[in-house]
């Protein structure tokens, strides 16, 4: 390891500094929401009606495809597989902690404290998956300091945007299609478009995979398959809405699946199916659903979708990733293009063609619950004709159809615009000297970082057993004749 990439320094020194900013700002700012503090609970209350039972199961599953989910998906490199995983753990940690303050600044403040409860977690999870998918489009070409710095910077960016489009634009978006996927792949190719090594246009000697390597990432994919439909309906309403969320994503997932399968086999050249489809591909249809996942578009529309967006991720790969790497200069490692900003951009359209297709006949009441701002304003005679059909029905802006669907698509473009931005910003920074960056001949490599143990297959010993190979068939053939 030379000095410009170790850790002993330079590691220490950054976590110290992280953990004492965020002590002081917990000690300050950090407190029991009312379902966790002690003083308001009484013998009057009934302990099952805290928000605990409600949040718990979907914090658990979101927590399964953080940890679990992408830390299995990005191992698929032969000699990287502790990088993906450990990195994706050291990240995933900081990101949570890290979101739980800048996110209680948007959305939990409130009398000079933020309120911490289970449901901050739950954001704080949503925003660390945006973090672990912009890191996808780096993985193999970072260091742990870099990745850190880019968490550290990314969650303020994100925070920021997700709070003013929220608060000003307004948009439904149930499965986080804009703030979650789109915004993750916009901010991770800014990132990796300043980070960009030509070397690496030409292959790399140990970006390659393995038999158990890609095992374990295939894994990961199922992991991330099985809880997706938490990921998709954790926040929102409860009963009708989030039944329809889950049945959607399944359907999304399930029509995707297949279709992957499908087209794998038939654009190989021998008719075989190829690791990277399964690994990737087949997760399209939750992210195609996420933007409509909540509405009345029919399970026939969330099969379709499915469909329609495993083509275009499987298509994305297969020529998008190489000429965004050759003519653009985005090395987008993962594919998080495809599978992640295609994808959205068809959820997206998707969500806006349900918003303005979506009425009374259809939805009934429950209209001006699920698309709120539609709900009429402050006033209105008909707020109040609504609210005796649904108790708690909170005043709106009046936004027709139109005026909603032209909300959502300023939004599409708000998101990728601040994203953007923020990733180019962010790469720039962590293309600092200092930050331990690996060189293009260490890249997608363990033993630069990790002590690795006595059977670590190192790319030399690999070539060695090749190069053996190959002298022993010579040597066959050469006796045979």
């Amino acid at each position: 390891m030379s000095k410009s990439t170790n850790l002993k320094v330079r590691l220490p020194v950054l976590v110290l500094v992280l953990e004492v900013v965020i002590l002081a700002l917990y000690a300050v700012f950090v407190t029991y929401d009312d379902n966790t503090n002690a003083k308001l609970q009484n013998n009057e209350t009934d302990p099952m009606q805290n928000s605990l039972y409600r949040d718990y199961p979907y914090f658990a599953d979101v927590q399964v495809m953080i940890f679990i989910g992408f830390g299995c998906l990005l191992a698929f490199f032969r000699f990287y597989g502790f990088s993906g995983m450990v990195f994706n753990f050291l990240t995933a940690t900081f990101t949570i902690q890290w979101a739980i303050l800048i996110q209680g600044f948007f959305q939990f403040y409130h009398d000079g404290k933020i309120y911490l409860g289970v449901i901050n977690l739950l954001n704080a999870e949503f925003a660390c998956a945006v973090v672990l998918i912009s890191f996808g489009a780096v993985l193999g070409k970072t260091g742990p300091v870099q990745l850190l710095v880019m968490a550290l910077l990314e969650i303020p960016v994100f925070s920021l945007t997700e709070w003013a489009v929220l608060k000003y634009i307004r948009i439904n978006d149930a499965g986080g299609t804009i703030l979650i996927h789109m915004f993750a792949c916009y901010f991770g190719l800014g990132v990796t478009f300043v980070l960009y090594r030509p070397s690496l246009n030409n292959g790399h000697p140990k970006e390659t995979t393995s038999y158990h390597s890609d095992i374990l990432s295939v894994m990961g994919t199922l992991f991330l398959w099985v809880f997706w439909p938490s990921f998709n309906s954790a926040l929102t309403f409860k009963g009708d809405d989030q039944h329809r969320a889950i049945l959607h994503t399944f359907i999304g997932l399930s029509s995707s699946t297949i279709t992957a399968f499908a087209l794998s086999a038939v654009f190989h050249k021998r008719g075989k199916l190829t690791m990277a489809d399964i690994q990737n591909v087949t997760l399209a249809g939750g992210v195609t659903v996420g933007a409509s996942v909540d509405m009345m578009i029919s399970p026939v529309a969330a099969y379709a979708l499915g469909v329609m967006g495993c083509t275009a991720c499987f298509f994305g790969y297969k020529y998008l990733t190489p000429f965004l790497a050759q003519r653009m200069r985005i090395q987008d490692q993962c594919g998080i293009h495809n599978l992640h900003g295609l994808t959205g951009l068809i959820s997206s359209i998707a969500g806006i063609c349900a918003i303005l297709l979506a009425s009374e006949e259809t939805y009934g009441p429950s209209l001006y619950q699920i698309f709120s701002h539609r709900a009429p304003p402050e006033g209105d005679p008909k707020l109040l004709e609504l609210q005796e059909l649904i108790p708690g029905l909170k005043p709106g802006l009046g936004r027709t159809a139109q005026e909603q669907a032209l909300y959502q698509v300023a939004a599409v473009f708000a998101t990728i615009a601040a994203s953007t931005v923020g990733g180019l910003l962010t790469g720039l920074v962590m293309k600092l000297p200092f930050m331990a960056a690996p060189s293009d001949e260490d890249c997608f490599d363990d033993e630069l970082f990790f002590n690795t143990p006595p059977d670590f297959e190192s790319v030399d010993a690999l070539k060695n057993l090749i190069s053996l190979e190959e002298k022993e068939k010579t040597s066959s053939v050469n006796t045979k004749v």
